[in-house]
């Protein structure tokens, strides 16, 4: 079927996503499924930690106290010493996630669907099935596999949706997202059939978000939000609420409302076949910034070098792109840290000026430097035809870096560091889990413990002492 198609009804779709996640076991998922997906895990739990000190942690716990959720029950809000009822703890670490925008993407497949921009998986999925499993003291086997349903349900979703769900403003995350917090909750549940239908239907009922709020504090409120709303699906479902049985398929349903349509074909029989982090993989970001501007990045770091280039010595930057990515990276003089992530003007600029591009690079103060902000000037973010001819499944980024002796040094990437194409192992995805914890001050031992508890993340016995090191 063309991806741009309208449905009819295909009764049986949402049925054959909710028999997914009851039937799947952990020993039906492929080694390296289960070894990439660790890597995410760690990064998701090091974010939780750096993203709490970000204003808006600060904000979310200020809402728990407001609403008395800080009972001393429930589940652990990472970075703090509260502990919450498992809706607000997924809440609460999901904005944290994705608070610093560093958070894991999937990748496209089909060449009309934007690489990098169908949903970050772990944000969503990884709060709720440490939630529940911490609540109902499951074992690390359990929340991984309820973990890789969420992220798979997510990801087959997000794919499957027509292009125009994500080019007229929903934010993936945010509304597929929520179907894989139901998903993660409702299998460590033991939801059976009928219940899982309507935990799904309940999901997509809550599913929201407008990327009109990327560079500001909502974008990781979506996350949050999808999290929790997961959570609140499962849980209503449990206690006999009714909802629709078709709610994905259905002609007033997700894919009609939100998309305009779907691929059959992109999700039907291919949920787990292949499971997403194998073919075609999700990437770990090496910068707190868009997933769009990686390939650049990673291109910009490889000629500062090789070339030994001083931003001192160039006075001219192009960066070319195809047209969907000026579409995401929208702040073209950004004023503060926020807009800063989606500037490919800033994080050219950052990278010449001060040869890195981590969290100590993304505040508030760095970006209105009088010399940050006078080299954005000199960055040209462009449509290049080349870039479109490659096709949107690809983030291809052209650079020209034009130097004050009359030399162009040029260079193009299709993808960045920490992609399937150039990946990062488990030992560097454990630095920038350091690097984050560092960021939140939090004790290098326990850092370290939580990188070796991950690595063998399906041997725990409860998931409680891990979430016990992530807490103050």
């Amino acid at each position: 079927m063309n991806a741009n198609a309208t449905n009819t009804h295909e009764s049986g779709l949402t049925r054959e996503v909710g028999a997914f996640v009851r039937e799947t076991n952990l020993p039906d998922l492929p080694a390296v499924v289960i070894e990439n997906g660790k890597k995410s895990i760690l990064d998701g739990l090091g974010l939780a930690l750096s993203g709490s000190v970000a204003k808006s942690g600060e904000y979310v716990r200020r809402h728990l106290d407001d609403i008395g959720a800080a009972d001393g029950k429930g589940a652990t809000v990472i970075g703090s010493d509260k502990v919450v009822p498992a809706r607000f703890a997924a809440f609460a670490n999901g904005v944290g996630i994705h608070a610093d925008d560093y958070d894991d993407t999937q990748l496209a497949v089909a060449k009309d669907r934007v690489y990098g921009l169908l949903t970050h998986p772990t944000a969503p999925a990884l709060p709720s099935a440490l939630a529940m499993g911490e609540v109902l003291g499951s074992s690390g086997a359990d929340v991984m596999l309820a973990y890789h349903l969420g992220v798979e349900v997510e990801c087959k979703i997000a794919e499957a949706i027509n292009p125009r769900h994500y080019q007229t403003g929903f934010h993936a995350t945010a509304t597929c997202g929520t179907y894989a917090s139901a998903s993660a909750a409702g299998r460590l549940m033991g939801l059976d059939e009928d219940t899982m239908l309507r935990a799904l239907s309940i999901a997509g009922s809550q599913s929201a978000g407008l990327r009109e709020n990327f560079g500001t504090m909502t974008k990781p409120f979506h996350a949050g939000r999808s999290s929790e709303s997961g959570i609140v699906a499962a849980q209503f479902a449990a206690y006999g609420w009714s909802a629709a049985p078709t709610i994905l398929e259905a002609p007033r349903g997700f894919f009609s409302a939100a998309g305009g349509g779907y691929d059959h074909d992109a999700i039907h029989g291919k949920l787990g076949n292949p499971w997403t982090f194998d073919q075609p993989g999700v990437s770990i970001k090496p910068h707190p910034s868009g997933s769009l501007t990686h390939p650049g990045m990673t291109e910009m770091l490889r000629l500062i070098r090789e070339n030994d280039i001083k931003a001192a010595d160039v006075t001219h930057v192009r960066v070319g792109t195809n047209s969907n990515m000026p579409n995401a990276l929208i702040h073209h003089r950004p004023t503060n840290e926020l807009q800063a992530k989606f500037s490919m003007q800033f994080c050219m600029a950052i990278l010449l000026i001060e040869g890195r591009a981590g969290l100590n690079e993304f505040t508030d103060e760095v970006v209105m430097r009088p010399d940050v902000q006078e080299f954005i000037k000199k960055v040209d973010f462009v449509v290049d035809d080349r870039a479109e001819a490659a096709g949107y499944h690809l983030m291809t980024t052209y650079i020209d870096i034009t130097l004050k002796d009359g030399r162009t040094v040029s260079g193009v990437a299709d993808f960045g560091k920490g992609s399937p194409a150039n990946p990062m192992s488990y030992d560097e995805v454990a630095d920038k889990f350091r690097e984050c914890a560092d960021f939140a001050k939090w004790d290098a031992g326990r850092a370290n413990e939580v990188v070796a508890r991950v690595k063998e993340f399906e041997t725990l016995s409860d998931v409680r002492g891990l979430m016990k090191l992530l807490a103050r």
